[in-house]
């Protein structure tokens, strides 16, 4: 049976659950490795495949390192046309090259859906992991992309979507969170994790729970992309909408004046969603003048305080 104590080296793993697993290689370096893959979720093969990319290495950034190392991790079906399996592909091995890092190989096997993804390694300073267990009472929390790519997508699949929402959508899911870690690894955070798929509220209920405080996100300051509300209002949520609700709407609470198609949009799982980061008050206009100094995206939406669970206001 795993236990902790007998692998000193191993700084992130199973017990604490966060994106990714730590390994100290010595005093300087550490190892960040994490895989994840998923099915299509819009329509061009290149965009897929450069999407999942970006998503697989979203958790390398979250915990404040650099992606250097990647592998394919793919499932195709055998009747798919190769320049298809090409172009998913050169997706994925060109946002690596963006990333810094380089891909060296990987795995495939056939299957009915198609999935991409990449397993990926990466390093930080031992001394300089983050993980959701950093937030303190007096955090601020910055976003670093806006949200609503899960409900786009489901209306993309609908056959619903406003082509400019999609490619608005595309691009942001596309986007590398790696200039947002590097500057937020200058400044000095508490805790970080990436907005995917248990949306903004399950995310931060993690970081809520793992760090023994309370969330409140102010809904006046959240960012949502053009069309996201829209979509919402119309009913358009995925299953996993529902699922995220059921799970975390225990620890939730929203205040009385909140509609009901807004509060299921913020259960709504993200694709390669933003960075919510958590800054102490007296580090967050550095951060913030840091971030807009080299043209990253960013909103303050909330605060960490005292207690438990979420609250929306």
């Amino acid at each position: 049976m795993f236990r902790a104590e007998e692998f000193p080296s191993l700084l992130v793993g199973l017990e604490v659950s966060d994106d990714a697993a730590v390994y100290k290689i010595n005093d300087e370096i550490a190892v960040i490795q994490t895989l994840d893959f998923f099915p299509p979720v819009v329509d061009d093969p290149y965009d897929y495949g450069a999407i999942a990319a970006a998503n697989a290495m979203s958790d390398v950034y979250a915990m404040g390192g650099e992606a250097v190392l990647a592998l394919n991790i793919c499932g195709f079906p055998p009747d798919l046309p190769s320049e298809i399996v090409a172009e998913i592909l050169r997706g994925g091995a060109e946002k690596v090259a963006e990333a810094g890092g380089i891909l060296a190989g990987g795995h495939t096997l056939d299957d009915k859906e198609p999935k991409y993804g990449l397993a990926v390694m990466g390093f930080v300073h031992p001394d300089r992991v983050l993980t959701k267990a950093g937030a303190r009472p007096g955090d601020a929390l910055v976003l670093t992309k806006p949200l609503g790519v899960g409900i786009i997508t489901t209306a993309l699949k609908g056959g619903v979507a406003d082509p400019g929402h999609v490619e608005a959508a595309v691009e942001s899911m596309k986007k590398l969170n790696r200039l947002a870690a590097r500057l937020m690894q200058r400044v000095g955070v508490n805790a970080c994790t990436d907005i995917t798929g248990f949306a903004l509220l399950g995310h931060a209920q993690e970081v809520a729970e793992k760090s023994g405080v309370r969330i409140r996100f102010y809904l006046e300051k959240l960012p949502f992309l053009e069309g996201a509300k829209g979509y919402a209002e119309n009913w358009l949520f995925p299953g996993g909408s529902c699922r995220n609700q059921e799970h975390y709407a225990p620890h939730v609470h929203f205040a009385s004046d909140i509609p009901e198609d807004m509060q299921m949009l913020l259960y709504t799982p993200e694709t390669s969603g933003g960075l919510l980061i958590a800054v102490p008050f007296e580090k967050l206009e550095e951060l913030t003048n840091l971030f807009a100094a080299d043209g990253q995206e960013h909103w303050t939406i909330g605060e960490v305080m005292e207690g438990e669970g979420i609250e929306v206001v």
